[in-house]
């Protein structure tokens, strides 16, 4: 009986201090409310800004986003609106950042701050490139976008940085084709190998890897029987890498087949790399 008792009191305590609790809270609530007051534009966004120079970016995020919400229509709104994009940037928030840089370019496709928008959709694609390993799906995002900004804003800071960035994304994406063609080749699938180490070729010719996809051409040609291809292959690798180690590597397998190969250029070294790949390839 006591402890039943004593049970009842305990439950009913804990009622009272529960509903103590929820009218407490709901008074802190309505306190909050009835303390809240508009402030002035440039109060919020100066707070904003100093939020962004101590590098608190989420807080300085939801302050730019509090200045469109109070002063939607303020001229200081659009420029909240593109730092908020660069304060999620900064919080590594790719995917908000670039939401809120497209809702910017969606109100104001003519507004200052649209060629940083651009850009800033741009880097967030370009900072979420994953090594060669992984599917690449985010380094097309970012070549489409940076190429974008290029396309659109061809004589501007953003463009110049934006070309250096899509050197390096197309790097990457063939380094991925040469990873494939790399897999293709150990397990004797020669004719798929060959479609990758082709695709390096042609349509990443400024990568650093196409000295490689032309030497692994030489491998896999050779180890179908097509002396021949092989060694117009070889010869392009000669031409325009006659110091690289990979040429060195198709001359000695070259020679171990039995196949003559001339360490400079013949009469047709005219043709640049590209003409040669041209003749070899279609």
């Amino acid at each position: 009986m006591r402890s039943t008792v004593a049970l009842k009191a305990c439950l009913a305590a804990g009622a009272a201090l529960l509903a103590a609790s929820a009218s407490a809270c709901a008074g802190n609530t309505r306190q909050e409310e009835l303390a809240y007051i508009e402030r002035p534009v440039e109060t919020i966004y100066n707070d904003a800004v100093r939020s962004l120079n101590r590098s608190l970016w989420v807080v300085a995020a939801a302050q730019f986003d509090e200045v469109q919400r109070q002063h939607p229509y303020s001229p200081w709104a659009q420029r909240a609106m593109l730092m908020a994009a660069y304060a999620r940037y900064r919080a590594r928030d790719f995917e908000d950042a670039i939401g809120s840089a497209e809702e910017y370019i969606a109100l104001h496709p003519g507004g200052d701050g649209a060629p940083y928008a651009y850009y800033l959709i741009a880097v967030s694609h370009f900072d979420q490139i994953i090594d060669v390993g992984r599917d690449q799906g985010r380094s097309h995002n970012a070549l489409r976008t940076l190429s974008e900004v290029i396309a659109r804003y061809p004589q501007s800071d953003y463009a110049r940085d934006a070309e250096l960035k899509v050197d390096m994304v197309r790097d990457q994406l063939a380094g991925k084709e040469m990873e494939i063609g790399r897999y293709y080749l150990t397990r004797s699938e020669h004719l798929a190998a060959i479609n990758r180490f082709k695709r390096v070729i042609t349509d990443y010719q400024t990568t650093s890897h196409v000295p490689e996809a032309l030497h692994r051409l030489v491998e896999a040609y050779l180890s179908i029987g097509l002396a021949g291809q092989a060694q117009q292959t070889a010869a392009v690798l000669g031409h325009n890498y006659p110091g690289s180690d990979w040429y060195a590597d198709s001359y000695a397998l070259m020679q171990g087949q039995g196949v003559s190969l001339q360490e400079k250029p013949d009469a047709n070294a005219g043709f640049n790399m590209f003409e040669r790949i041209g003749r070899l390839f279609f």
